[in-house]
C-alpha cells in the first residue's frame, strides 16, 4: 500500500494528532502511547523508525535520538474506527525515559467491595494465620520483565552485572550454573524442602532465561512450544 494511501485512511482528531500505542513485536509487551500527527507519521513510514510529536514541546521528535532506544518497525494495525494505530516494534535498549523497560510499570491494585463481602469470616482468618497476604499474585508477566532486562544487558554491558558476566561468550559461566542449579533443585526435591524447592527452581529459571536470551529465544517460543504439548 502506498503511503498516501496509507496517511488517507487516517482519521487524525480535532488537533490533528492521533494516539499510538507501540508493543514489543517478540513479547507483546506493550512498551508506551504517544502521539503522531500526519508529518510524523509519514517520517515514520518513510524511516521505519518511530517519529512522534509532543504536545508540550509542539515539535517532532524520533525515539531515541539522544538516548540511541530506537523502536525499529515491525509492523502497523489500524484499529476498527481508523482512530488508534498500534505498531510493532524491535525496542533497543528500553521504552521509558525512567530507565523501565515499558511506560507502563505502576500496578494499580483494585479488590472490588463485593468481592471482599463474600470472603468468608473463616478464610479471612485462616490468611491472617497463615501470615498469608491474600492480594499477592505472581504473574507470568514477571518472565517477561525478567527477560528484558537480559536483553538490555546484551546491548548496554555494565561491568558490575551478573547478567553480563554470564553472557560473556569467552566464558562457560552460564551452562555451569544452569548444571549446579539443576543439581540444587534435585537436592531440594530429595529432601523435599517446599521453600527451598522455590528458591532452587527459580534460581533455575533465571538462568535458564539468560540462556534463551543469548540466542534470542523469547518466553513465547517456549510458552508455543508447552501449548503443543498440551493434552
Amino acid at each position: 500500500m502506498e503511503k498516501n494511501e496509507i496517511l488517507n485512511q487516517i482519521k487524525f482528531n480535532p488537533e490533528g494528532l492521533i494516539p499510538v500505542i507501540i508493543q514489543d513485536e517478540k513479547t507483546r509487551q506493550v512498551l508506551m502511547l504517544a502521539y503522531m500527527n500526519r508529518e510524523s507519521l509519514e517520517k515514520t513510514l518513510i524511516e521505519g523508525k518511530t517519529c512522534f510529536y509532543s504536545r508540550s514541546r509542539k515539535k517532532l521528535w524520533f525515539k531515541g535520538e539522544h538516548s540511541g532506544n530506537t523502536q525499529t518497525i515491525k509492523k502497523y494495525l489500524l484499529d476498527c474506527d481508523s482512530d488508534t494505530l498500534l505498531i510493532l516494534v524491535e525496542q533497543k535498549g528500553v521504552a521509558c525515559h525512567t530507565g523501565n523497560y515499558s511506560c507502563f510499570f505502576k500496578e494499580i491494585e483494585f479488590v472490588p467491595s463485593s468481592f471482599l463481602e463474600k470472603k468468608s469470616l473463616k478464610s479471612l482468618r485462616n490468611s491472617e494465620e497463615k501470615g498469608k497476604d491474600s492480594k499477592i499474585e505472581i504473574e507470568s508477566e514477571i518472565i517477561n520483565e525478567l527477560y528484558q532486562i537480559i536483553q538490555d544487558r546484551k546491548l548496554n554491558y555494565k561491568s558490575d552485572s551478573y547478567v553480563c558476566k554470564l553472557l560473556a561468550r569467552s566464558s562457560d559461566l552460564l551452562p555451569k550454573k544452569i548444571g549446579e542449579e539443576a543439581a540444587e533443585v534435585i537436592i531440594a526435591l530429595k529432601d523435599k524442602e517446599r521453600k527451598s524447592i522455590i528458591c532452587e527452581v527459580a534460581d533455575l529459571w533465571f538462568h535458564t532465561l539468560v540462556a534463551l536470551g543469548s540466542f534470542d529465544i523469547t518466553p513465547l517460543d517456549i510458552f508455543k512450544e508447552l501449548r503443543k504439548r498440551r493434552k
